[in-house]
């Protein structure tokens, strides 16, 4: 009888009637088992050899079926293959049926190697349609990503258009609130000069926030570049100082400010940093209640210089660290959390100072307050060879 089934050496078909296959010559049995082996390996956890028939599952049953065993003689081999087993001397059904004269070598051998290449055919098949379907979900999933990138783009590019839109107007307000504080419009009673201050600080605040989103759209579209040049850092961080002490007194913090004399010029990009401290101390202000500290520290280490913003406020529980750096994530994400803000502020200053080849480093206890440092780089000499 000629079947379909295919040889696993050479992949022509062979008569399962045969031993040997009738166009490489090899036996089909080993072929078969090696096949196997490769697709499928085979632990052994007995006593009991490696041979082909430990890869057929159901060899009695299809001796059953085929017509070469009566069901009476199966479960004599059964039985006599647990009765070994229970002795310690282990059998495999098809040596069990040999030994009790059921069954005939080549028979055996016959029904074995039809059992593994039928197998072997339908792990192939198996193996086949697995591709496939991965084939077919990776196409998916690319497709997917490909869509995600281009809402991803058109978000960046909708957040970059609205806010420089925005900064147009906002300078214009920022003009007039400095006329009106200054009394250059005319004279203010008391109540209008604290009207002035607290819009003026929100707009102060507007403007931290467009800045983000200006940066999270450079980010996104893989602009955001450095200009680095030789920077004195007590120097840069003066508006954003002066900034900062405003809020921490109308808030009723204390604001200490310990920049060490003499520090030397840092390579960097002074518009970027100038952000990221301003952000690190707007968050510290954020979270610090009334009558709490914050606290800048900027000093020399080694090639470095080294810039600290601690607070006492409400501190950053261990297991939540982690996610003050994922952009658009914060600790309180509820509709009535009681602080504000995007989520953009630690996640892009950390992309900034890792184009400056440096790191954020946070160390935080619930209730006690927070504290976050990185190191700039001293700027190379221009007379250094």
């Amino acid at each position: 009888m000629t079947s379909s089934i295919a040889c696993p050496q050479c992949g022509q078909p062979v008569d399962l009637q045969a031993r040997l296959c009738a166009h490489c010559g090899v036996d089909l049995v080993l072929a078969a088992l090696v096949a196997e082996r490769e697709i499928y390996p085979v632990h052994s956890h007995t006593d009991i050899a490696v041979t082909p028939e430990v890869l057929v599952p159901r060899l009695g049953e299809y001796l059953v079926e085929e017509g070469h065993l009566a069901p009476a003689d199966l479960e004599r081999g059964l039985q006599f293959q647990k009765e070994r087993a229970q002795a310690g001397f282990p059998l495999l059904l098809g040596q069990a049926l040999r030994e009790l004269g059921l069954i005939k070598a080549d028979v055996l051998d016959q029904a074995i190697t039809e059992q593994i290449l039928q197998l072997h055919v339908a792990l192939k098949k198996s193996n086949e349609e697995l591709e496939a379907r991965i084939r077919k979900r990776t196409s998916e999933l690319e497709h997917a990503l490909e869509k995600l990138g281009e809402l991803n783009q058109l978000k960046a590019n909708f957040i970059a258009n609205v806010s420089h839109e925005l900064r147009t107007p906002l300078t214009h307000l920022k003009g007039y609130l400095n006329l009106l504080a200054i009394e250059q419009l005319g004279a203010l009673s008391e109540l209008q000069k604290k009207a002035v201050r607290v819009m003026t600080e929100a707009e102060t605040r507007l403007e931290g926030l467009i800045e983000g989103l200006i940066q999270f759209s450079l980010f996104s579209n893989g602009q955001l570049t450095l200009n680095l040049e030789p920077t004195d850092i007590g120097e840069a961080l003066q508006v954003t100082l002066e900034q900062a002490l405003a809020r921490a007194r109308s808030a009723g913090i204390l604001m200490e400010i310990a920049i060490e004399r003499d520090l030397c010029s840092v390579s960097c990009d002074k518009e970027k940093i100038t952000w990221v401290v301003s952000h690190l101390l707007d968050n510290a202000l954020k979270f610090t209640p009334a009558g709490g500290t914050v606290k800048l520290d900027v000093s020399q280490s080694n090639n470095f210089v080294k810039i600290t913003v601690s607070d006492t406020g409400i501190g950053i529980p261990v297991e939540r660290m982690a996610e003050i750096f994922e952009l658009f994530h914060q600790l309180d994400s509820s509709p009535t959390r009681r602080y504000s803000g995007t989520g953009m502020g630690l996640a892009l200053s950390q992309q900034i100072l890792m184009l400056h080849g440096s790191t954020m480093t946070v160390e935080s206890k619930v209730g006690k307050g927070s504290q976050f440092t990185f190191m700039l780089t001293h700027a190379v000499s221009a007379t250094q060879d």
